[in-house]
């Protein structure tokens, strides 16, 4: 018999969310179901609902969760009920060209659940991500479950599912950020801040925040930026180079996701260095940019899914960090709501009053 839940459903693109009955479906082979303790409100599902995804409504919003595994489908090993695990939402293949290269943070070939949740009637949901976490219990792929310490708050553990793993893995994994570098971070919502966090846990010697918000430059400090720039009050091009010696960056992470943030994370590295897009764009966005400075700049263009992170590996090292109160995740958590405040998360999130709104269930 399917499991009914409460969920939270984007039913029409920019239309506010409801709370609606979901019916979850026992595993099948590969799959399982989990208990959702807590799920952060993401940027991602906001733009699921503003249709800057897919049109492919409805949808079942949340992704960035934890909880407790409570059922498994036939053929899954090593992951069993009662199992504590964050949801990720690139489960690798092991087969695809980029796994078998030994690269599987690259993976061509994730997977979901092959079997669809649905509303009462019977109407399909598209999950969000292939998670959809918004709702007491969720069905996903097994290799989507990775099993990390019981002794995590959910409230944090959750938040490794998307936003803070993209942004610490766009400065060690993408970045490639190391001791001495200096790096650039422009955008300090919850991503732009795990940049930074990720820079600081590298040992970079310079972290330059750049936003056009007050408040969120003085929470930039808080996860290790040495410089702030206002770039409502200054140019951050030029303000980048000043604080590198005229040089520009080693590496700066574009964590907005726009056109014009892009082009001066462009021009404020320093010759030969990286820029790193963790900011997602959204399908009309184009840039424009002279190839002449493209190749007489040099260095690397890169974009980051996911931070490029291999959740086996990264989870538990990460988990294990805050454990070691080396990593405090828990400064993301602005507040704790419940499952129908979402919508008014996510208004705060477009105000820029919170880092991370998480849902306790």
């Amino acid at each position: 018999m399917p499991y009914e839940v409460q969920g939270v459903i984007a039913r029409g693109k920019g239309q506010e969310v409801s709370l609606e009955t979901v019916l979850v479906p026992d595993p099948g082979p590969g799959e399982a179901v989990v208990t959702v303790q807590a799920c952060g409100v993401c940027h991602t599902d906001l733009h699921y609902r503003q249709g800057g995804i897919s049109d492919d409504f409805p949808f079942l919003l949340g992704h960035e969760a934890a909880g407790v595994v409570e059922a498994v489908g036939e053929g899954v090993t090593g992951l069993e009920p009662g199992d504590f695990v964050i949801l990720n939402w690139r489960a690798v293949c092991g087969q695809c060209r980029a796994c078998l290269r030994g690269r599987p943070w690259y993976c061509f070939n994730t997977h979901n659940a092959t079997q669809k949740m649905t509303l009462a009637d019977g109407t399909e949901l598209s999950a969000a991500l292939g998670i959809g976490a918004f709702l007491g219990k969720t069905l996903v792929a097994a290799g989507q479950c990775t099993k990390v310490s019981a002794e995590a708050p959910a409230t944090v553990a959750g938040l490794l599912g998307c936003g803070v793993m993209a942004g610490i893995g766009a400065a060690i994994n993408t970045g490639g950020v190391t001791r001495g570098d200096s790096v650039a971070v422009i955008g300090c919502g919850g991503v732009g801040d795990a940049a930074i966090l990720g820079a600081s846990l590298a040992g970079a010697a310079k972290i330059i925040a750049v936003d056009v918000d007050d408040r969120k430059l003085d929470w930039a400090r808080g996860f290790g930026a040495t410089d702030t720039v206002n770039s409502r009050e200054s140019d951050p091009v030029e303000a980048i180079r000043d604080l590198t010696g005229g040089f520009g960056a080693d590496v700066v992470i574009e964590a907005v996701g726009r056109p014009e943030t892009y082009e001066q994370a462009f021009y404020a590295r320093d010759l030969a260095g990286t820029v790193v897009l963790v900011g997602v764009p959204t399908p009309e966005m184009r840039i424009d940019l002279p190839l002449l400075d493209v190749f007489g700049r040099g260095g690397a263009l890169k974009s980051s899914w996911y931070g490029d992170c291999l959740p086996s590996r990264d989870f538990p090292m990460l988990i294990d960090l805050f454990l070691q109160h080396r990593l405090p995740l828990d400064k993301f958590v602005t507040e704790t709501i419940a499952l129908d405040q979402v919508e008014e998360a996510f208004h705060k999130m477009e105000r820029g009053d919170v880092l991370r709104s998480v849902v306790i269930l």
